[in-house]
């Protein structure tokens, strides 16, 4: 890295303490899941929170929002929403000074750099399907015309694990574009006293704003640039593979409880997230720690267990798990 890269690291730490204050000031806790949403951020990645309803995901990510100084869409999924409730629309519109008639592009919520898909498994395929869209290519087209979005671009959609009835849950390939599932629990006693005290006060917090969309775009650049050891890259590799039945796994437990494992999506995310873990932390470059770290919310949708696996008992996080165990003893 150069010196203007490392100076750019130090000076991301220092913003990274000063935004976790910040969001600390309206949301209490969830320390892992503001980290986990920031690397994402960084890494030009989107996220998939699941949890419960009440545990404030909304507000988490419109006061993260507030304190990057970025514009913020909330689109509340529904069975009757349509692909252009999210791209947007053309309206037929008269020129009085011309008195003709012509079209105009309305854009839709999909245009802000952080957008809150909140239920997104109670809307039909096809509407999950024009997001997703926009996601991939960070582009819409309507009418013809192709309008490119503005950068940074950050999806994050939310699913409620409790009610699944008259939903539709995301295809494993659709799900696979988001590089984080983030795991969103219940606050401990002590935050759930905090939580009440601060919300039936009369105080109102006030964010201050820590960056804006052109620095996050910039170190969005810095974390492509920070370099990665090979045997990090090939940890990232091993561990991502070894959730692969197909690839003869040496691990017993692997073929009896996995139908499929991760793709070569997931090691991309595994060395991104690594390195944007260790910048925000102030080194210049990952560990397997840091792969290790980011593990859990990378693959914890990317694995489809058997039928095996359900009637042992077995979740993907218990795989997980026990791969890292077994991996890590490998390695070592």
């Amino acid at each position: 890295m150069s010196e203007k890269d490392l100076q750019s690291v130090e000076s991301l730490q220092s913003a990274y303490q000063t935004l976790r204050s910040e969001v600390g000031k309206v949301i209490v806790g969830q320390s892992e899941v503001v980290e986990q949403l920031l690397i994402a951020l960084l890494s030009n990645g989107h996220c998939l929170l699941v949890g419960v309803p009440g545990l404030a995901k909304t507000l988490l990510i419109s006061t993260l929002a507030r304190a990057l100084n970025l514009k913020f869409s909330r689109i509340q999924f529904t069975p009757d929403l349509m692909p252009s409730d999210i791209t947007g629309t053309d309206i037929l519109e008269e020129d009085h000074t011309t008195g003709k008639r012509i079209f105009r592009f309305v854009k839709g919520p999909v245009f802000a750099n952080i957008v809150l898909a909140d239920e997104i498994n109670r809307t039909p395929p096809k509407t999950q399907a024009a997001l997703l869209q926009a996601m991939q290519e960070h582009e819409v087209t309507a009418g013809g015309e192709t309008f490119t979005l503005e950068e940074p671009f950050f999806v994050l959609a939310t699913q409620n694990p409790i009610e699944q009835e008259g939903t539709y849950p995301l295809p494993e390939a659709q799900l696979d574009r988001f590089m984080f599932n983030v795991f969103v629990g219940y606050p401990s006693e002590v935050e759930e006293n905090t939580i009440v005290k601060m919300t039936t006060s009369a105080a109102i917090s006030d964010v201050s704003r820590i960056m804006d969309a052109e620095s996050i775009h910039a170190l969005q650049q810095l974390v492509r640039r920070v370099p990665v050891s090979d045997h990090v890259i090939a940890y990232a590799v091993n561990l991502v593979r070894s959730t692969r039945p197909a690839e003869n796994s040496p691990l017993p437990y692997v073929r009896d409880w996995v139908s499929w494992g991760a793709g070569p999506r997931a090691s991309q995310f595994l060395v991104l997230g690594a390195k944007c873990r260790a910048i925000l932390e102030g080194r210049p470059t990952p560990s397997v720690e840091d792969v290790r770290a980011v593990a859990r919310p990378v693959l914890r949708h990317r694995i489809v267990t058997s039928f095996n696996a359900e009637a042992d008992g077995v979740n993907t996080m218990d795989i997980i798990e026990r791969l890292l165990n077994d991996i890590k003893a490998n390695e070592d």
